[in-house]
């Protein structure tokens, strides 16, 4: 396993410290009982008030209102060491009617796995064709109503390693709650993004047949979601300004 150091700052106006600092022993829980076992990762994560320094050397969870008002980090892509940088827009999860503690939760098992955002699984569908999905591990069981509730905090169901190998007949195993039936599946009102080699026209949303209107509006990528660094050029990505 290897261990990082995870931060989650309050830099919103929507929330405040003891609402976000009682969320997280149950994320703690979450890694150390359900996720980290599965994925082989160990990760504790440290709360920062509002207007604290943040300590060197920590990965960042920042709590935002919202990707158009996010001038404190929403356009950085980056921490100002250079290291992972995760986004939560809680007013916009709130004004939406979902639960912020699910997106976070979504944002930090995501970045745990795939901190570069450049990682992928090739399905080859001919000697010119194939398509590559990206390595999200929540996307597929996005909603809220597929997450699960540790001591009274909702947090975000996830998929297995064995989700990403095409290879497996079993009906079970493909993420924590055992929703998904087979490999690269999708559930109402979840996603995948997916790469097309043979059209090329780079970044597509999948969804399951099921999803409804709210699904597909949530799938448009936010400024500085997981999504919409994904198809920023890795030369254009920002590091955030140290604090003064």
């Amino acid at each position: 396993m290897y261990n990082v150091k995870l931060a989650v700052i309050n830099a919103s106006t929507v929330l405040t410290d003891a609402e976000i600092f009682k969320a997280i022993p149950p994320f703690n829980k979450q890694l150390a009982r359900d996720f980290g076992p599965i994925w082989g990762v160990e990760s504790h994560i440290r709360f920062i008030k509002k207007g604290a320094n943040i300590p060197k050397g920590y990965w960042w969870i920042s709590i935002l209102d919202d990707a158009d008002g996010a001038g404190y980090l929403g356009y950085h892509d980056l921490t100002s060491e250079g290291l992972p940088l995760g986004k939560v827009f809680a007013k916009t999860d709130i004004d939406n009617g979902y639960n912020w503690t699910i997106t976070a939760t979504h944002e930090i098992l995501e970045m745990l796995i795939d901190p570069s955002i450049n990682l992928t699984a090739f399905i080859e569908e001919g000697k010119y064709a194939g398509k590559l999905f990206a390595y999200e591990v929540c996307d597929a069981c996005e909603a809220d109503e597929l997450g699960y509730d540790i001591d009274g905090t909702q947090v975000s169901d996830f998929v297995t390693p064995d989700y990403f190998e095409y290879f497996h007949t079993k009906t079970s195993g493909f993420d924590f709650k055992n929703k998904i039936k087979h490999p690269f599946d999708i559930l109402p009102g979840g996603y995948m993004s997916v790469y097309d080699i043979a059209q090329g026209n780079g970044w597509q949303m999948i969804t399951n047949s099921k999803s409804d209107r709210q699904t597909l509006i949530r799938m448009r990528a936010p400024v500085g979601s997981r999504r919409e660094r994904r198809r920023t050029p890795r030369s254009q990505w920002l590091r955030s300004k140290p604090k003064k």
